[in-house]
C-alpha cells in the first residue's frame, strides 16, 4: 500500500467514525421500540410491542421516534451509504396490523370472561395465556415522516456535520428499520437542531431557553422529556414576521415577555454583542404599568420597564416609555403630543389627522386628505403667498375643532387676502334680498393683522360660504383677467377651496377633533423622531395604548411605523453600511393590524409585513385568531407559537402553514396554559413545549 492510499484510508477511517459519532446522538440501542413494516414519503407504520413501550416510558400522541438501519453499536458508518441515516417520525395515532379483527375478538372474547368481575383484569396471567398475551401485545402506530438526518461534509466549515431534510430521499419497501425512541440528549438533539451551513457567522449565536418539550396536555413524568429544553434563536426574529395565536389566558403575553427579554440581552453577550431597538405597542399598560402578572419572589409586582437596567449605571437608560397620559408612577413616562400649530410640525399633525379619517369615504373629507403642506421655493412670492394663506386657514380649522393655539401665537393674516376681495364681500353683505351681513363682520376681520383665533375662524366660515355667490364669482372674474398684471390664476386655488369645504360642513371639525387628544400647545418636538432616535440607539420602547382613543391609538401607532419604516428605507437606499435592526411587538394585534378580509396593500402593516425585512424591521404580533390577520401578513410570517385555539375556523387556517395540520386536534382540545406548539427559521419542523414563566 502506498502512502498516498494509507492517508487516504486514514482519512476514510476517520470519517466513518465521526459520522457513527454524530447519527450515535440520535440512536440509543436502550431506546428500541419496534420495526418499521410499511413505509411512504409522507407515512410510516411501526409495529411496537408493549414490553418496548413501557420500557422507554410510552409512546405519546406526536412524540418523535428515529427509523434507522445504522446499528448502534458499530464502530464505524460509512456515511455515504443509502441507508446511513436516520428518518425523523412523528406519532400520529394507532395503525391496524394484520390480523387486527381477530385480535380484536380475541380480547372481548377474554374480557367478557371477567366480566363483573372488578378484581380482575382480562389481561392478566390467570385468564390470558402467555403465548397469547405476548402476541396481542404488539400494536401497530401511524407516523408521519418528517424528515431525514444524515451526515455530510460541510464545504463551509471543512468537516463532516449532521444534516436534516425535509423529506424521503428513498425507501425500500423489502428492507426493515429499527424504530427507537430518543432519550434526553438524543431529544434535545433533535428538537433544537439547526443547520450548520445556515448559521450567520455575523450574526450572535446566542440561544435562549423558553421551555420544555411537552407532547400532550397529559404530561407525565415518566415520558422522559419533561425535562428536555427548548432553545431559540433570538436572532431568528431579526427582519422576520413573528405570529403569537391562542386564546385569552393561554401564554401569549409571557411567551412575548420572553422573546424580548432574549432579543434585550443580546447586547450583552461576549459573542459578538448586538443592540436591537425594539418597540412594544402595549393595548392593555401591562409592559408599561406595574401589574400582578409580573410578580415575582425577588421583588414586588414590577412592570416589564423596570426589569433592565442598564449595567454599568443601574439607571433606566436602555427602557424608555411613552403615552398619550401621563402616569403617577412612570414621572420619566413621555407624552405622545405634538404641536399641530408649529411650522415645523404642520405636516406630521396633518399625517395625524389623514390617518384618523383614512377609513372616512366622505368625498370632501377625502379632498382634505389629499393637501400636503410643502413649502414652495421662497422666491416665488405669488406661491409663497397661497401657502401662507393655505396654512392660516387650516389653522383656523384646528382652531375651530378645539385645538389650542399656542400661547402668544396670533394670527398673522397680514398681506394673505385681497383688497378687492374683501370690497367685494362687503358688497354681498348688503346687495339685494340674498344679503348676508355677516359677510362685512368677516371681511373687517380679514383685514385686521392679528385678529384672535375663535374671530379668525369665524371669519373663515363666513369666507367659506362666500366663495359659493354671485359676488365671488364676479370678485375670480376680476381677478383672473381684469386686474393689472392678471396670471390667469383663480384667487383661491385647489387646495384652498378644499380646506374651506371643510368649514361648509358640521362634521368637518367634529372629524379633525378625533385626534384632540394628541395636541399640546407647548410641545417642541415630534415624538415620533424621539421614538425612531431611541430605536435607532437600540431602546426599548414601550407605548402605553391603555388610555386614549381607540382611534387616535390606532392612527399613532400607524404613524409610528410609518416613520419606522420610512427612516430606514431612506438609510437603506443610501447605502449606509449599518441599517438599525427594529423590532416592533403589537400585543391585540386584530386592534392594529388589518383584518383577513382586507386587501389594502399600502397599509403600512402590509407593507412592513412584505417589504420590511430588507430594511432590518421585524413584526411580532400576538392575537386570538388567526382568521382576524390578512393573509398578506400570514403568508411572510416566518415564527410561530400557537396555543390553544377552541375551533376548527381557526385550526383549519392554521393547517395551511407548515406542518401545523399534525397538531391540529392537540391545539383544539389542550388547554394548558404556556402548551405551545413552535416554529421558528432555523427550525426546519413544529416543536411542542410548555413555555417557562416570565421572571425577573
Amino acid at each position: 500500500m502506498t502512502l498516498l492510499s494509507t492517508i487516504k484510508q486514514n482519512e476514510q477511517n476517520r470519517d466513518a467514525i465521526e459520522a457513527k459519532n454524530l447519527l450515535e446522538r440520535l440512536i440509543q440501542s436502550d431506546q428500541y421500540v419496534g420495526d418499521v413494516y410499511s413505509i411512504g414519503y409522507e407515512f410510516a407504520n411501526v409495529q411496537i410491542h408493549d414490553f418496548y413501550r413501557k420500557k422507554v416510558g410510552g409512546i405519546p400522541s406526536l412524540c418523535f421516534l428515529i427509523a434507522t438501519r445504522v446499528k448502534p453499536d458499530e464502530e464505524q458508518v460509512d456515511y455515504q451509504r443509502e441507508d446511513s441515516s436516520a428518518i425523523l417520525l412523528r406519532v400520529m395515532d394507532a395503525a391496524p396490523l394484520p390480523g387486527h379483527s381477530e385480535a380484536e375478538k380475541v380480547r372481548v372474547e377474554t374480557a367478557q370472561k371477567v366480566s363483573g368481575e372488578t378484581g380482575v383484569n382480562w389481561d392478566e396471567s390467570e385468564i390470558m395465556d402467555a403465548t397469547t398475551a405476548n402476541l396481542l401485545s404488539f400494536a401497530g402506530v401511524k407516523c408521519r415522516v418528517i424528515g431525514t438526518f444524515f451526515v455530510d461534509k460541510s464545504e463551509r466549515l471543512g468537516k463532516l456535520v449532521l444534516k436534516f431534510g425535509s423529506d424521503l430521499s428513498n425507501y425500500y419497501p423489502n428492507q426493515g428499520l429499527k424504530v427507537y425512541k430518543p432519550n434526553k440528549d438524543a431529544l434535545s438533539e433533535i428538537v433544537n437542531y439547526i443547520d450548520p451551513d445556515r448559521i450567520d457567522p455575523d450574526q450572535s449565536l446566542e440561544r435562549v431557553m423558553v421551555g420544555d418539550v411537552r407532547y400532550a396536555s397529559t404530561n407525565r413524568s415518566f415520558q422522559g422529556v419533561s425535562n428536555v429544553q427548548v432553545y431559540i434563536s433570538p436572532a431568528d426574529l431579526l427582519a422576520q414576521k413573528t405570529a403569537l395565536f391562542g386564546m385569552t389566558r393561554t401564554g401569549k403575553s409571557n411567551t412575548t415577555k420572553i422573546i424580548l427579554k432574549s432579543v434585550f440581552e443580546l447586547r450583552f453577550t461576549k459573542n459578538k454583542p448586538l443592540r436591537i431597538g425594539q418597540i412594544v405597542f402595549d393595548p392593555n399598560g401591562e409592559y408599561a404599568n406595574e401589574n400582578e402578572q409580573d410578580k415575582n419572589k425577588q421583588e414586588n409586582p414590577s412592570a416589564i420597564k423596570n426589569v433592565w437596567k442598564t449595567r454599568s449605571t443601574g439607571k433606566q437608560e436602555d427602557v424608555v416609555t411613552y403615552g398619550l397620559l401621563p402616569h403617577p408612577n412612570d414621572p420619566r413616562r413621555k407624552l405622545m403630543l405634538l404641536n399641530f400649530y408649529a411650522s415645523e410640525n404642520l405636516q406630521e399633525g396633518k399625517e395625524i389627522i389623514d390617518n384618523a379619517l383614512a377609513e372616512d369615504g366622505t368625498k370632501y373629507i377625502g379632498n382634505f386628505r389629499q393637501i400636503i403642506f410643502s413649502e414652495p421655493d421662497k422666491s416665488d412670492r405669488s406661491a409663497l403667498t397661497r401657502f401662507k394663506r393655505r396654512i392660516l386657514v387650516y389653522q383656523a380649522l384646528l382652531n375651530k375643532a378645539g385645538f389650542e393655539p399656542p400661547k402668544g401665537m396670533k394670527p398673522n393674516i397680514s398681506g394673505l387676502f385681497n383688497d378687492k376681495l374683501l370690497e367685494y364681500m362687503n358688497r354681498a353683505a348688503t346687495s339685494g334680498k340674498d344679503a348676508q351681513p355677516e359677510f362685512a363682520s368677516a371681511a373687517k376681520i380679514l383685514s385686521a393683522d392679528f385678529p384672535t383665533w375663535d374671530r379668525l375662524s369665524s371669519a373663515i366660515e363666513s369666507l367659506s360660504s362666500f366663495v359659493s355667490t354671485k359676488e365671488y364669482k364676479d370678485f375670480e372674474t376680476w381677478y383672473i383677467s381684469d386686474r393689472p398684471n392678471a396670471s390667469g390664476d383663480e384667487w383661491a386655488d385647489a387646495d384652498l377651496k378644499k380646506l374651506l369645504t371643510m368649514f361648509e360642513y358640521p362634521n368637518g371639525a367634529r372629524l379633525v377633533a378625533r385626534v384632540i387628544g394628541q395636541h399640546s400647545n407647548d410641545v417642541g418636538t415630534d415624538y415620533a423622531d424621539d421614538i425612531y432616535k431611541d430605536l435607532v440607539d437600540g431602546k426599548l420602547v414601550i407605548i402605553d395604548q391603555s388610555s386614549g382613543d381607540e382611534e387616535i391609538n390606532k392612527s399613532s401607532a400607524a404613524r409610528i411605523l410609518w416613520k419606522i419604516f420610512k427612516g430606514n428605507q431612506i438609510k437603506f437606499r443610501n447605502g449606509e453600511s449599518k441599517i438599525p435592526e427594529i423590532l416592533v411587538y403589537v400585543e391585540e394585534a386584530h386592534n392594529l393590524l388589518p383584518s383577513g378580509s382586507e386587501t389594502d396593500y399600502q397599509n403600512v402593516w402590509v407593507k412592513t409585513a412584505k417589504e420590511a425585512s430588507k430594511y432590518h424591521i421585524g413584526l411580532v404580533y400576538a392575537t386570538q385568531e388567526v382568521s382576524s390577520i390578512q393573509r398578506n401578513i400570514l403568508k411572510n410570517t416566518a415564527n410561530w407559537f400557537i396555543g390553544h385555539l377552541n375551533n376548527t375556523d381557526e385550526t383549519r387556517e392554521l393547517c395551511k402553514y407548515y406542518d401545523f395540520e399534525d397538531f391540529e386536534p392537540s391545539i383544539r382540545r389542550a388547554q394548558d396554559r404556556g402548551f405551545l406548539r413552535i416554529k421558528t427559521l432555523s427550525n426546519v419542523f413544529v416543536v411542542p413545549a410548555q413555555i417557562k414563566k416570565f421572571e425577573v
